[in-house]
């Protein structure tokens, strides 16, 4: 009888220590914004530990690409899968990750017009989520990472507020326009007009090469890079040449090209290491 109700009380822990060991996702969370004169969606990862203890953790702000929104990372990237194991297995330290929902209303995560996406983020989203969420709130506790379109909203995030972020690693990402004149045709396609003045604007703004002539090299040292990009990636020219203009300004990074191409199962295997670069800003050193 002994031996049975031990055997019983065995198996009933089971479940409980299985599901201590497993973080939690929330896919379809809300806040209304003032600026985008909307409610808003985001998904947000909760590490194993959250709900039992009462330390702040680190944040990762996560994007998704074009034609996703906030549930792309949860649904095809396996956030929940992939972080558990990471930080099951030591290589990542348990951190909160933040996957906010750039396509609805528009598609982006920049200002263009008065669709003001970028002002959203930085004066609605992260200081909600940061309050909302036990977040520590500092620069060193903070990254950012995407994949495609929100590759390319992690490299401007990053350039544009380098005192916000510890690291950054954009992934197969869009740098922006390489010239003018490919801004212009761009907005061609989608039927929209802009003077000279206003595609100039742009293009200094949001060019990653571009920002990386003009903002000051110190402040783009204060972030941690990684690139990554793959060899049958059709974005391939525009990382090979942001990858070049930081070696030519000494501006330290990790630059990797694997073999794939733009598909999640690219995305997929790069999230470990995605994980393990930014929980190594995270440290102490």
């Amino acid at each position: 009888m002994k031996y049975l109700t031990a055997v019983l009380i065995l198996l009933m822990a089971v479940p409980i220590s299985l599901l201590a060991q497993s973080g939690k996702v929330f896919d379809n969370r809300s806040m209304h914004s003032k600026i985008l004169n909307g409610e808003r969606k985001y998904a947000v990862y909760l590490p194993p530990d959250y709900d039992t203890s009462e330390r702040s953790y680190p944040v990762l702000y996560l994007l998704h690409g074009a034609t996703d929104d906030h549930t792309g990372w949860v649904q095809f990237g396996e956030v929940l899968r992939i972080t558990d194991e990471a930080i099951k297995n030591g290589t990542a330290t348990p951190m909160v990750i933040v996957m906010p929902d750039a396509d609805t209303g528009r598609m982006g995560y920049f200002n263009v017009g008065d669709w003001k996406y970028e002002d959203f983020f930085f004066e609605e989203l992260m200081p909600h989520v940061e309050e909302k969420y036990r977040i520590k709130g500092e620069k060193r506790y903070r990254a950012v990472a995407g994949l495609s379109m929100g590759g390319g909203g992690s490299f401007m995030y990053a350039l544009h507020r380098p005192e916000l972020f510890s690291s950054a690693c954009p992934l197969s990402a869009y740098v922006g326009p390489l010239t003018i004149d490919q801004l212009k045709q761009q907005f061609e396609r989608r039927n929209e007009k802009y003077t000279n003045a206003e595609l100039k604007e742009y293009f200094e703004r949001h060019s990653a090469l571009n920002l990386i002539e003009s903002v000051p090299v110190d402040d783009i040292k204060s972030v941690r890079w990684y690139i990554d990009c793959g060899d049958d990636d059709f974005l391939y020219e525009g990382n090979s040449l942001v990858h070049i203009a930081m070696k030519k300004k000494e501006i330290p990074h990790e630059y990797r090209v694997r073999d794939g191409g733009h598909s999640w199962t690219y995305w997929r295997d790069a999230l470990p290491t995605v994980l393990s670069f930014v929980s190594d800003a995270f440290h102490q050193h």
